[in-house]
């Protein structure tokens, strides 16, 4: 697995880095003590966070509930790079694949 997809709620308190430096620290140190044999284990330096209607929640839920089927068709990355690029997001392809 080279990714995952969390959908969350946060506070007006909460900023994105800060949940996913927590999110980062707190399941990087499960994996390791609960799966000793996986110590290359990192996670990428990175991350994409994207704001979702309320109105589209049950959308991303389905989209998020596929995601081993849907990406024998098509990688993560091609997939996130067609998102990026459809709705405008400047990236620099030689940071996106950065790992800590």
């Amino acid at each position: 697995m080279d990714h995952v997809h969390l959908l969350v709620s946060l506070s007006k308190q909460a900023s994105i880095s800060s949940t996913l430096r927590d999110v980062k620290s707190n399941s990087s140190g499960w994996v390791h003590k609960t799966f000793p044999d996986q110590g290359q284990f990192a996670w990428q330096a990175g991350y994409g966070a994207f704001a979702v209607s309320y109105s589209n929640l049950n959308d991303v839920k389905r989209y998020i509930a596929v995601q081993a089927e849907h990406h024998r068709a098509k990688s993560f990355k091609e997939e996130f790079i067609e998102f990026l690029d459809k709705h405008d997001v400047e990236y620099n392809e030689k940071y996106l694949w950065e790992w800590s």
